[in-house]
């Protein structure tokens, strides 16, 4: 997919070997990388963090050559997933630090604008993942906690003339 909010194009994306086989430098089992996964899940690490740090830190280019399975799968079998998925729990993240930066600085338009920005792709990813039954069709919460803001109609429609920054509870 293109670029949401921007004009550019953005087709440009990191290309993987062809080659899918484990290197035969790397030492490590499939049970190491998963032992690997769980322990740093256990920190409350995300799966791309853990991603990284494997590769970084113990030569595992991808998991999934090692494994056989993604890490995401690996941990929702162990039980160990995420409960929001991780695109939404970044989104949400960049949704409660810009309130907080227009908390401070009330003025700044440019971030009321880039808010509501954000604010329609998380919207759009919550209709998705209600679709696909990943979320509960029920799920809703406040940005005090740091999950899904809701906003009332009057919220809406004042948008078009500048943010209100205010949300609801949810119950209007």
């Amino acid at each position: 997919m293109g670029r949401m909010h921007c004009s550019g194009k953005g087709i440009s994306q990191s290309a993987l070997p062809y080659r899918r086989s484990v290197p035969t430098w790397l030492k490590l089992s499939p049970e190491d990388v998963k032992e690997h996964i769980y322990k740093l899940a256990k920190k409350g690490l995300t799966p791309s963090q853990i991603g990284v740090i494997l590769r970084d830190s113990n030569g595992v280019a991808q998991v999934r050559w090692v494994t056989g399975n993604k890490i995401l799968r690996i941990l929702k079998g162990k039980g160990l997933a995420p409960a929001l998925p991780e695109d939404l729990y970044s989104l949400i993240k960049k949704a409660v630090a810009i309130r907080k930066h227009l908390e401070r600085n009330r003025k700044d338009r440019d971030s009321k604008f880039r808010l509501i920005l954000v604010e329609s792709r998380i919207h759009r990813l919550v209709r998705y993942y209600k679709a696909k039954r990943i979320l509960a069709p029920s799920w809703r919460a406040s940005s005090l906690t740091g999950t899904r803001p809701t906003r009332s109609r009057a919220s809406v429609r004042s948008a078009a003339r500048g943010y209100s920054g205010r949300w609801t509870d949810g119950t209007t």
